[in-house]
């Protein structure tokens, strides 16, 4: 059974940082892609960065600069530095746990970005 748990949301103001945290149990974390969604009020559900199994990163143009997403296969977790923060980067993050075809989804952290 695999679960997902994020962790290192909160309120922050913008131009600030946060970084999330995601541990992924009950898979085998290190061949899967791990990654990042949001979700914003009244907004579907976006991918915001992916990583490889072998570290390659990929991000949504609206974060490429400003958010970095790192792994650990070690500790069987995922990471989001994210910088210079932007009142439309608010939202719920979600991480992702790929296998094949199968999406795993955590329970989501918060993030608002205002003054």
């Amino acid at each position: 059974q695999v679960q997902v748990v994020e962790s290192g949301g909160g309120v922050v103001q913008p131009g600030g940082s946060l970084r999330l945290s995601c541990i992924v149990s009950g898979s085998t974390f290190r061949l899967n892609i791990v990654g990042w969604s949001r979700q914003a009020p009244g907004e579907e559900r976006e991918s915001v960065a992916l990583i490889t199994p072998a570290g390659s990163p990929n991000y949504a143009s609206s974060v490429k600069g400003r958010f970095s997403i790192s792994r650990d296969n070690a500790k069987n977790a995922v990471y989001l530095q994210m910088n210079s923060l932007r009142p439309e980067d608010t939202g719920i993050y979600y991480c992702v746990s790929r296998q094949g075809a199968n999406r795993y989804y955590g329970q989501g952290t918060q993030v608002t970005v205002s003054s």
